[in-house]
């Protein structure tokens, strides 16, 4: 029997307003499934000894904004051939207090350029129709159209030719927490899954995946009443994160 290649990955895990210690659980439980995999964790981005010398990435955040040292660094880890898998708010940037709402400040631009998106708002959760936008492509074949009750988010995107659109839902409205709430007069189109080039690397961004707990909205409130699960109650959803793990570690099927 020939060995089996070990695998080196590092899982970033961390921010505001969400219950990380769940995601982060289920993402390691995912990660479990391939043993060949060993798993390092952090809570930021700055932990560059661990991250570049692994196989690959996979980061849930909010609001976790990395030093322009480590996004310089990560851009040519990624150039050389790494891959990331990013979830939810990993393209976000947020600053509470503002008299017309949350504000989504262009703090990163170089970092947003790297991941392909920036996230600005998002509508209260309610059900969404989520499609796909290459059925023949294995990450999402064989997925039909699904519902989900999680954060849409509303993005803008540096540079967008340079996407491969997976997933994709159609929506106009207001998103009334935010500043910059009316989305009515621009393009219904929003991105939920894509794919985008970094030289010889890749990102695969995913949007879906909100979770909050009782305790994650400090200091804006010491008791959450409502637990949310969104995405992650759906069969779906585990099957997009399987399939993006075998694609973070090489596979092309």
């Amino acid at each position: 029997m020939s060995p089996v290649r070990r695998h080196t990955a590092h899982l970033v895990a961390g921010g505001r307003f969400h219950d990380i210690d769940f995601a982060r659980r289920e993402l390691l439980a995912l990660l479990a499934e391939h043993d060949q995999v060993r798993t390092t964790v952090s809570s930021d981005w700055e932990d560059l000894d661990r991250s570049l010398s692994s196989d690959f990435m996979i980061s849930y955040t909010c609001d976790v904004r990395p030093s322009e040292k480590a996004q310089h660094e990560i851009r040519s880890w990624l150039t050389g051939g790494g891959r990331l898998l990013a979830l939810h708010g990993t393209n976000a940037a947020l600053d509470l207090g503002g008299s017309d709402g949350i504000e989504a400040p262009r703090c990163f631009p170089a970092w947003a350029a790297v991941l392909g998106s920036q996230f600005v708002a998002h509508p209260p959760i309610t059900p969404y129709l989520v499609e796909m936008a290459h059925g023949d492509h294995w990450l999402t074949a064989g997925i039909a159209p699904f519902e989900v009750g999680d954060e849409l988010y509303l993005m803008e995107y540096p540079d967008p030719d340079s996407l491969e659109v997976l997933i994709y839902t159609r929506w106009s409205g207001e998103a009334p927490s935010f500043a910059e709430s009316d989305w009515r007069n621009v393009s219904d189109r929003h991105l939920v899954q894509y794919l985008h080039p970094v030289g010889d690397g890749a990102v695969l961004y995913n949007t879906l995946g909100h979770c909050r707990g009782h305790w994650d909205m400090e200091p804006i409130a010491d008791w959450y009443p409502q637990v949310e699960r969104c995405s992650w109650q759906l069969p779906q959803y585990y099957e997009l994160l399987r399939r993006s793990i075998r694609w973070a570690m090489g596979s092309a099927e």
